[in-house]
Formats: C-alpha cells, sequence, structure tokens
C-alpha cells in the first residue's frame, strides 16, 4: 500500500484535489514566510516612521490654531494606523482560508477515492479483505495530506496575527506619545525627548519637597 499504487488507479478528480492541495501548500508556504518576515520589519519601523509622517505634516499647521492643529494631527494619525493596519493583513486571507478549506478537501479526496475503489471492486467482483483494504487504506492519503497543508497554514496565521497585535500597540502607543506633544508644543518630540521629559516631571515634586524641608529646617 504505498501512493504510487493509489495515484495508478485514481481518476481525474482525484488527481485535481490532490494538486488543488499542492497549490494551496506551496501558496501559503509562500504567503506565510514573507508575511512574517514583513510584519516584523514593519514591528521595529512603524514607530519611526509614524513620526516622519507627522513631522512633514507639522509645517502646514505651524500658524494654526490647537484645534486646529489636533484635527489635522489626529487625521494623518488615523490615516497612517489604518495604512499600517492594511499592510500587516496583506495575505492573511490566504492563510485562513487554506487553513479552513485544506482538511476538508483532503477528506472529499478520501471519500471519493474510496467510492471510486469500492466501484472497482464491485465491477470486478473481487469482495475479500485484501482487495478491500488496500484501496480505502490507500485513499486515506488524502485526508492526511489534506491535515498536513492545513497545519502551516494555521502557524502562520496564528504567528503573523501575533505579530500584527504588537505593530498596533506601538503604533497606538506612539500615536498618543506624538499628539501630546505637538499639542504642547507645536513639534513631534523623539521618543527619548519625551522619556527624559516624563522623567523630570516626576522629579519636579521630589526635588520641591527637599527644598521645603530644607527651608523649615
Amino acid at each position: 500500500m504505498d501512493f504510487a499504487s493509489y495515484w495508478q488507479y485514481s481518476d481525474a478528480i482525484t488527481k485535481s484535489l490532490f494538486f488543488i492541495l499542492l497549490l494551496l501548500s506551496l501558496l501559503s508556504w509562500v504567503t506565510g514566510v514573507l508575511r512574517v518576515i514583513q510584519s516584523r520589519k514593519l514591528s521595529r519601523n512603524v514607530s519611526d516612521d509614524l513620526r516622519q509622517h507627522i513631522q512633514s505634516k507639522l509645517p502646514e499647521v505651524s500658524g494654526s490654531s490647537e484645534a486646529t492643529r489636533r484635527v489635522v494631527i489626529e487625521q494623518a494619525l488615523l490615516q497612517n494606523i489604518g495604512r499600517y493596519r492594511f499592510a500587516s493583513e496583506r495575505g492573511l486571507p490566504i492563510l485562513g482560508t487554506t487553513a479552513a478549506i485544506a482538511p476538508f478537501i483532503g477528506l472529499f479526496g478520501t471519500v471519493w477515492g474510496i467510492f471510486h475503489a469500492l466501484h472497482n471492486i464491485g465491477t470486478t467482483g473481487q469482495a475479500g479483505l485484501a482487495q478491500v483494504a488496500a484501496p480505502v487504506g490507500e485513499a486515506l492519503i488524502m485526508t492526511g495530506f489534506g491535515i498536513a497543508v492545513a497545519i502551516p497554514a494555521v502557524v502562520f496565521y496564528n504567528v503573523t496575527v501575533r505579530v500584527n497585535r504588537r505593530i498596533m500597540h506601538h503604533a497606538n502607543d506612539t500615536a498618543h506619545d506624538l499628539l501630546a506633544s505637538t499639542l504642547n508644543d507645536g513639534r513631534a518630540r523623539p521618543a527619548s525627548t519625551l522619556k527624559t521629559a516624563s522623567s523630570t516631571e516626576a522629579d519636579a515634586p521630589s526635588a520641591h519637597y527637599s527644598a521645603s524641608a530644607s527651608a523649615r529646617s
């Protein structure tokens, strides 16, 4: 019982299902690898890219009121975050579709193969255990092939979704920082400046308390 003997007596429908599964497997592997690589690259660069886009918008609103600046910056942030989401989800429908339908295509191939084998057994008139078990067992190859196609697609899909969540987290955090810094001083400060400013503001109450204690003593 091997694939060669199964392929020998399989009909056009079974062979078509096999090539469909083979095409889905190749497509899901190529899409999955490219999607994970691109999503990881986007996760590393999303903060810097968002800051550059907001910096390019600032000269347009340099002399505007705070309300106008807020609307323009918010619209630019939403537009860029939507662009990141669209770019990060490219290829996911292929992975999801492959993971969902591949096992059923394989199962249909098995059912059709068993039907074809039983039809051949009925035609020849030989209905012994050896004549039934071998074709039925070989027909189960399609089910195994369908599951083998679906498993990598599911893994690639879940890994990509996890990386995309990280992208959206970085993009939203950077957007909040950029909006706050732009409305405060009219320019988008770098991340290191934001952290330094936050540390200075946190240390200010401690310094004030120390000065008051020294004055009382």
